[in-house]
């Protein structure tokens, strides 16, 4: 199992191994190089852990429990976690200031406890199979073990294919499930028991005296946030995007920072999506030690590369330039700070703004059923305003759901999924449900608090910080995100919306706090970009005649997840500039290549081998998993 996640942890392995218990860790060394190898056990050994991330309040943890009496016998954060479960048991999460996946033994109880942090920052994955549980950061260490358990999840499938992603607690697989974010699991004899212990507090409940309160405190926070992050003993750096973002982290480490601060960025020769000059004036403008690379990615290379590193289907294009901004920063450090999560806790996405001009048109809501359920499927596709209205006909919820979905065309238009596939997953054959029920059960007002709570429930966890952890966990970089420090985040939800959205403005506090640190003016105020990719002209071009072929091959079509002639029509209506098709193409390219390049190559089965320095390598041992239907 630890074979399978070496790229996570190249520099140590360790295992437990007693009685009902196996424990094992692939440790990146960051604190503690030399003393804090895991597992990491209390005075007695009576209690055991591993556990993967960084606890940025270790510290005063520590000095709080030797005031207490408890005995250290390593200088690492990890191993607060045992002594403060002697305190407080399973509660002990609720001390950890950081990021984690947590797994902890009891040999007194017999019981096993899992955690993951409260943002989703971590991945942990598990599965109860004839009376045991086995659990990894990654899934393939548990098909390592039983690879019979790589049952294709179709309603898994299915959410990845509306959304690009598959959110919590599913899985690509069966009977293998993700911890949700801020919960803890526990296993004893033979049962597991699954609660939340953490929630993003009601939003709106605070209301500051004036701006000048809430920048100061603003910046107080942030400040502190990206100050406890630099604790390493590794050499640290930054991802720097040249958006709002990352160019605040920069400057707040730049302040904290006595050396000036490794940064690194990547662009691409279509101007259209290069951001490199703007990195480069927040670069100069802070004076870091910047590295820069232009990028021509062999996009074949690098997507057989990552769809058979990934254990599930994965649809944000913008994993590649990830994957090649860490793989930059990972040849000079060991760390590097993002700015991933500004734009869920300070309204920065565009389709916020799309969403609050739209909440104002208002559709009776009789009308809206008549259409949608007689008028508009009698409207020939294509017809002038079909969609429109269809969208206009849905409740603000929907609404944007539809315009987030890469699928509406399920209801909208000729279906493209099979009728097997649809029968395979009827447990969500509303694949909104979910996300609907987050965006109802919000504990918000307004209806843009209401969004952002629903994004940080599903879109943060299930594709950024999934982007974030796999990409740099690929490279063996680990990436700080000080934006999603808890504390801030409870703090930030509780600031009234109007001070994130104000006037059609999208992060107006965080902007000013921009302003007032320095960042270049153009920078602040061009129009948002992020990682994009030129997916629309490569599915007509670079992907065309490799990628796109690959779409209609038999092995493919015969999957049995489309009608064949959808997705005949899907590549026709997009190579002929007719529609842009590029979001779903892409979608499916990526499921195909993760059932050839994961499922079908056997890459979650491994053997130890030994290279010319005795030194561990991996090599697939080639065992096919079992049903790999449809």
């Amino acid at each position: 199992m630890c074979q399978t996640i070496v790229h996570r942890g190249p520099d140590d392995e360790g295992v437990y191994v007693q009685g009902p218990i196996g424990l094992g860790m692939r440790r990146l060394s960051i604190i503690d190089l030399s003393g804090g190898r895991q597992p990491i056990h209390n005075e007695d050994q009576s209690v055991w852990v591993v556990f993967n991330g960084e606890i940025y309040n270790f510290p005063e943890l520590r000095s709080e429990l030797e005031s207490r009496g408890h005995y250290f016998y390593t200088q690492s954060d990890t191993e607060v976690i045992v002594h403060l479960y002697e305190e407080m048991g399973a509660d002990c999460v609720q001390k950890l200031r950081g990021m984690f996946a947590i797994a902890l033994y009891d040999k007194k109880r017999e019981s096993l406890l899992l955690a993951r942090d409260r943002l989703g920052k971590k991945p942990l994955h598990y599965t109860v199979h004839h009376g045991r549980i086995f659990f990894g950061s990654e899934i393939k260490a548990i098909l390592a073990v039983s690879p019979e358990l790589a049952e294709i999840d179709h309603d898994g499938v299915l959410q990845y294919l509306y959304f690009g992603y598959i959110a919590d607690p599913l899985t690509a697989f069966r009977e293998i499930h993700k911890l949700p974010p801020g919960c803890l699991l526990q296993f004893r004899d033979g049962k597991i028991d699954v609660r939340q212990y953490w929630d993003v507090p009601s939003f709106g409940t605070h209301a500051p005296a004036t701006e000048e309160e809430l920048l100061q405190e603003l910046e107080r926070r942030l400040a502190e946030a990206v100050r406890i992050r630099l604790i390493s003993d590794v050499p640290l750096g930054a991802l720097l995007s040249g958006g709002v973002d990352s160019s605040i982290v920069v400057a707040l480490m730049a302040r904290a920072s006595s050396a000036p601060v490794k940064t690194f960025s990547i662009g691409f020769r279509n101007e259209q999506f290069d951001e490199t000059k703007y990195a480069r004036k927040v670069a100069d403008r802070f004076g870091t030690d910047h590295h820069e690379l232009i990028v021509d990615p062999d996009i074949e290379q690098t997507l057989s590369f990552l769809t058979g590193m990934l254990e599930e289907p994965f649809g944000d294009s913008s994993m590649l330039p990830t994957y090649h901004v860490c793989q930059i920063a990972r040849k000079y450090v060991t760390v590097a700070l993002s700015g991933d999560g500004g734009d869920e806790l300070f309204a920065g996405y565009d389709r916020y703004a799309i969403a609050m001009n739209r909440h104002e048109t208002w559709v009776p809501q009789g009308f809206a059923e008549l259409y949608r359920r007689h008028v508009h499927p009698a409207l020939p596709s294509g017809t002038y305003g079909r969609n429109r209205i269809w969208n206009a006909s849905l409740s603000t919820r929907d609404r944007y759901l539809d315009d987030v979905s890469y699928l509406p065309a399920l209801h909208r238009e000729r279906p493209v999924f099979s009728h097997a596939f649809l029968e395979k997953a009827a447990h969500l054959r509303n694949p909104l449900k979910p996300f609907q029920d987050y965006y109802d059960n919000a504990p918000a007002s307004d209806v843009l608090s209401r969004l952002m709570y629903l994004d940080i429930k599903t879109y943060l966890a299930g594709d950024i910080l999934t982007k974030v952890d796999r990409m740099s966990m690929a490279t063996s970089l680990e990436v700080r995100v000080p934006l999603l420090d808890h504390v801030l985040v409870e703090w930030a939800a509780t600031m009234p919306v109007e001070w994130k959205f104000r006037n059609g403005r999208r992060k107006y506090i965080l902007k000013k706090l921009a302003e007032r640190i320095g960042i270049p003016a153009d920078v602040l105020h061009r129009p948002k970009q992020g990682f994009q990719l030129p997916l629309v002209d490569w599915m007509r071009h670079e992907l065309k005649d490799n990628f796109l072929a690959i779409l209609l091959e038999p092995r493919t079509l015969q999957r049995g997840y489309f009608k064949p002639e959808s997705v005949r029509r899907l590549i026709k209506e997009h190579t002929t500039q007719r529609r842009n098709r590029s979001g779903i193409l892409w979608r499916i390219l990526i499921l195909e290549l993760w059932h050839r390049n994961f499922l079908e190559a056997g890459k979650f089965a491994v053997r130890p081998a030994y290279d010319a320095a005795g030194e561990v390598s991996l090599q697939p041992a080639g065992v096919a998993p079992a049903r790999l239907s449809p």
